[in-house]
């Protein structure tokens, strides 16, 4: 592709399709846009496209969003993927791209500007060393557009050192930008707070300046996060400086007249808060001097701002801060005077656990963002959460005084609540927060609160506040006293008594009626949790039981819930529902019909536009628990699943709705293997679709289509034709090539060695170990060695262990020593699974037992050393050492950007034993031991004795006499 007018011109066209309103237009230029993306000087005619002004910004900025997409999919080279970017691309792009950030309009700079730190992640700075050099010169131009996209960059790039882990790596990269960036970025510093002096009354020219210095003030959070550097800590006056006289300004130009969303201002306080609590948390020794000032200027700062939302991250931080300052004790003496205790009670705390109108409104119109801040931890930058933190940091140094405080906080609230329980509702709304909140000490996601203080009785709490809301006979009454009474039940399910549980169910199957998305979804939470509780003997503490008596009404209701605006796609409900179906089991079967029918017209709702990935995935596992429960004890009723979801599953296949399709294929697995006898016809017509290559080439499909390739080798292998065996093998040659999916290889080989009929597949086995010890020599990691002596193993049993040495010496002569040698006796011992493990002692066994070479020939000195061996994998502990140069193989290494496969908990395949017949394999050796020696009679009984180390041979004395054995 030439940098030229026509080929820019034919670009823009497709950029112009990609927005449009139509979904296979956009569909189709989409996918050409993918299929040239790879060819020479693509990415520099999007970044030339990009500079025209004469182009509609529509089109740029389309362009702008298409190269950062390009580059977060292609810039990172995958071992087995290759390069997808030419050299002479790459170069380019690092020689233009600053610069045509820095005079790009707003729009297309971020989307640079993110291509940069994505470009930078892999490059800066071994192969990058010039962009901060590059960077650092924009700083005295003077031009606040340049120097803005200089600073949004540098945050970009630098931001993930807050999270990274430490490495010698990181401190040497983080030392280079140091020594680049750190002086002129101080001096930047001082001369922007010196411009914002002289141009205080300029609202223009502030706002730019402000935005500055709010990146400022992020950029050094990330310089700062992983340790004090040197430059900091000499210049931490200056810094500190100007910190607390940004945290006092007030700038009447600098306020906004917005309610909800923060000014410049307001932002750059809030970072200085995070800055100067990160320093309190890590740096205390340094900034110790810096800190009283900083507590006093917080404490005017909270007491002096008002409560709307667009203060909350202000506030929050501030809060924080003070949070971070009352947990050590070094800061101690700051709070223990009882009227400071008193003044933070009334003037931080209280203020800001109480309910406003705005978050009431966040009830009623956003039930999701409220559920998300309220129930799933995102809450941490709202007012209410940081007030409890603060609570709890002086719990710590002064928990009897706080308590103390807070009890007779909450008595007040609920005392003024039962004087007029309609108009102060609110009051009882901020006591069971401060109980939700303060009660629980120790908690964890999965469990609930495990450890509570002293503040309230949690059961009589339960019994006189809580209960009396959920049993309240008007589900719509109140509802965020509901919200709170579930939230209460949920939080608490650990601490309170089975009796309360139970009380409760009844409640939560009425509650899920509500018309507010928060009651019911919170109902349908504090559902599922429960069916989760164990009760001391480990055992479900609600049982089938409890819950069958409020069954029907309880799937009817989750349903109608799915109705209600707002919660078509309740991920909550959806999983509520799983968790119940799979707790009744065959007592659903009844409701099956129904169940099936509401859950694949969700299906077929949702498979149109995919946006709730939790919900969907819920969706598909109650569809498994479904065909699980009932084909239990009706196993003819796989085909009515067969009818019912045949048609939407080819609805997705042909629709190509890539989020579902990995969904589809476990499913097929799933009933496939219900399946006794042979494969259906139907799914025949389907196998040859599943070799097509481009299925193969999204890394999400490939677990669960392997699974469905290996449901159909194991339950109709005489089924497939002979000349689809050079395909599953094209695959198979396919996935060894990638570390990350060499295992799903072979587990489709291992499925064609043990059930394909051996007419079939024996003239390309040669073909197949010249493979294998191709990539054994070429790239040998820990998981391909594992994989490939189970293989060995398995070939072993299924042709015999004089075929599998014959195989191998064929590709070179008396290579099999080498196997042996730097395959068996050096890793057996790191085979894991129980079922890998068997398969390896029976293959091992034959090896020693059944190939005459190794007992008479010329392997016969290797034999008492993989005995050991295999005494070693029967009694040593597993060896799961990985060699440094060996990373762990992540996520992010899988090439392109499709759907990462999820496993369906409720599909799982069944673990299949290839040597089912093998009950005992200690005993199994023990006999083919003794056979060996009655064919070499003395021999072996001498081989041992001469060969095999002294412990190693008590526990083999130990198998030969539990199986009545002994060596003649």
């Amino acid at each position: 592709m030439e940098v030229n007018d026509t080929n820019m011109q034919a670009l823009a066209s497709y950029l112009q399709q990609t927005l449009s309103p139509d979904r296979d237009t956009r569909k189709q230029a989409e996918k050409f846009l993918e299929s040239v993306e790879t060819n020479q000087n693509y990415s520099l005619l999007l970044l030339h496209l990009m500079d025209k002004g004469e182009v509609d910004i529509h089109i740029r900025v389309s362009a702008a969003i298409t190269f950062k997409n390009f580059i977060k999919r292609n810039w990172r080279v995958v071992e087995e993927a290759g390069d997808k970017i030419p050299e002479v691309d790459r170069n380019a792009i690092k020689q233009h791209i600053v610069g045509l950030m820095l005079k790009s309009v707003e729009q297309i700079q971020l989307q640079l500007s993110d291509a940069i730190s994505i470009i930078g992640r892999e490059d800066f700075p071994d192969k990058w060393p010039d962009l901060i050099t590059e960077m650092v010169s924009k700083f005295l131009t003077g031009d606040f557009h340049v120097i803005n996209g200089v600073l949004r960059t540098a945050h970009s790039l630098f931001k993930r050192y807050r999270h990274e882990f430490k490495s010698q790596e990181l401190w040497t990269e983080i030392k280079f930008v140091l020594n680049n960036f750190a002086t002129p970025f101080t001096e930047l510093f001082v001369v922007t707070m010196g411009l914002a002096e002289t141009h205080a009354n300029d609202p223009v020219a502030l706002k730019v300046i402000f935005s500055s210095i709010l990146l400022i003030c992020k950029i050094f959070y990330s310089l700062n996060f992983q340790d004090l550097p040197e430059h900091f800590e000499d210049n931490m006056s200056t810094w500190m400086t100007h910190f607390l006289t940004l945290l006092s300004k007030d700038n009447k130009i600098l306020q906004t007249t917005d309610e909800e969303e923060a000014g410049l201002l307001e932002q750059v306080k809030s970072q200085i808060c995070d800055n100067v609590a990160l320093f309190a948390q890590k740096y205390d020794e340094e900034f110790s001097a810096h800190l009283p000032s900083f507590v006093t200027s917080t404490w005017n700062l909270l007491t002096s701002t008002g409560q709307q939302v667009k203060y909350d991250l202000l506030v929050s931080n501030a809060i924080q801060f003070l949070a971070s300052v009352a947990e050590r004790p070094a800061y101690k003496h700051l709070f223990e005077d009882p009227g400071t205790l008193a003044s933070i009670c009334e003037k931080v705390i209280v203020p800001n656990i109480q309910l406003r109108v705005a978050d009431e409104e966040l009830f009623e119109d956003n039930a999701e963002e409220y559920i998300r801040r309220d129930i799933e931890g995102s809450d941490v930058d709202t007012r209410r959460r940081s007030a409890c933190d603060l609570v709890q940091a002086l719990s710590k140094s002064f928990e009897g005084p706080v308590i103390e405080n807070f009890s007779k906080y909450v008595q007040g609230l609920l005392a003024e609540y039962s004087v007029n329980p309609a108009g102060n509702w609110r009051s009882k709304d901020s006591a069971i927060y401060l109980v939700t909140s303060l009660a629980a000490k120790g908690q964890t996601q999965k469990q609930g609160v495990t450890q509570t203080s002293g503040l309230v009785n949690m059961t009589e709490f339960f019994e006189n506040q809580i209960l009396p809301d959920l049993q309240s006979a008007n589900v719509n009454e109140v509802p965020i006293l509901k919200a709170d009474a579930l939230k209460y039940l949920m939080v608490f399910r650990n601490q309170l008594p089975m009796t309360a549980l139970n009380t409760g169910l009844p409640c939560l199957v009425n509650l899920l009626t509500s018309d507010s998305n928060v009651v019911h979804t919170y109902s349908a939470h504090c559902l599922e949790r429960l069916l989760m509780v164990k009760n001391a003997a480990g055992g479900a503490a609600l049982t089938v039981a409890d819950v069958q008596p409020h069954a029907g009404n309880l799937m009817t209701n989750l349903f109608l819930t799915m109705e209600k605006p707002g919660s078509t796609e309740n991920e909550y409900v959806m999983k509520a529902v799983m968790r119940t179906m799979s707790l009744l089991q065959e007592n659903i079967v009844p409701m099956v019909p129904d169940i099936l029918k509401s859950l694949t017209g969700k299906l077929l709702l949702v498979s149109k536009n995919p946006s709730k990935p939790h919900f969907n995935h819920y969706l598909f596992e109650c569809l498994c628990v479904a065909i699980r429960t009932t084909c239990k004890t009706q196993r003819e009723m796989v085909t009515s699943f067969e009818e019912v979801l045949f048609t939407p599953f080819t609805d997705i296949l042909q629709a190509d709705v890539q989020e579902f399709i990995p969904y589809v294929f476990q499913i097929l697995s799933l009933l496939i293997e219900l399946h006794t006898e042979s494969v259906p016809p139907s799914y025949m017509a389907l196998f040859p679709h599943l070799l097509a290559p481009v299925l193969w080439e999204r890394p999400g499909n490939i677990p669960p289509l392997v699974r469905l390739l290996q449901s159909y080798i194991e339950r109709g292998a005489k089924q497939i034709e002979p000349e689809k065996i050079n395909g599953l093998l094209g695959i198979f040659q396919k996935l060894i090539a990638s570390k990350t999916n060499d295992h799903e290889g072979f587990y489709l080989l291992n499925a064609i060695i043990e059930f394909m009929p051996v007419e079939i597949v024996k003239d390309y086995l040669k073909q197949v170990f010249i493979l294998i010890f191709q990539r054994l020599q070429s790239s040998k990691t820990t998981k391909y060695i594992k994989s490939v002596l189970i293989f060995f193993s398995l070939y072993a049993i299924k042709f015999g262990a004089t075929n599998l040495i014959e195989m191998i010496d064929t590709i070179q002569p008396k290579m099999f020593s080498m196997v042996v040698e730097r395959l068996y006796i050096q890793d057996l011992q790191k085979i894991s699974g129980s079922v890998e493990k068997k398969i390896c002692a029976v293959g091992v066994t034959k090896i020693l037992t059944e190939a005459p070479i190794m007992i008479n020939g010329d392997y016969a000195p290797l034999w008492p050393q993989l005995l050991q061996g295999l005494i070693g994998l029967f009694e040593l502990p597993e060896d799961d050492t990985v060699p440094e140069d060996e990373h762990f193989i992540e996520v992010d290494d899988t090439p392109g950007y499709q759907t990462a496969y999820s496993q369906l908990a409720f599909a799982g395949k069944k673990s299949h034993d290839p040597v089912g017949d093998v009950p005992d394999v200690k005993i199994y050796l023990a006999k083919h031991l003794e056979k060996l020696a009655a064919e070499n009679p003395g021999k072996i009984h001498q081989v041992i004795s001469g060969g095999v180390q002294e412990q190693a041979q008590t526990f083999l004395q130990q198998y030969l006499q539990t199986a009545g054995v002994t060596l003649v």
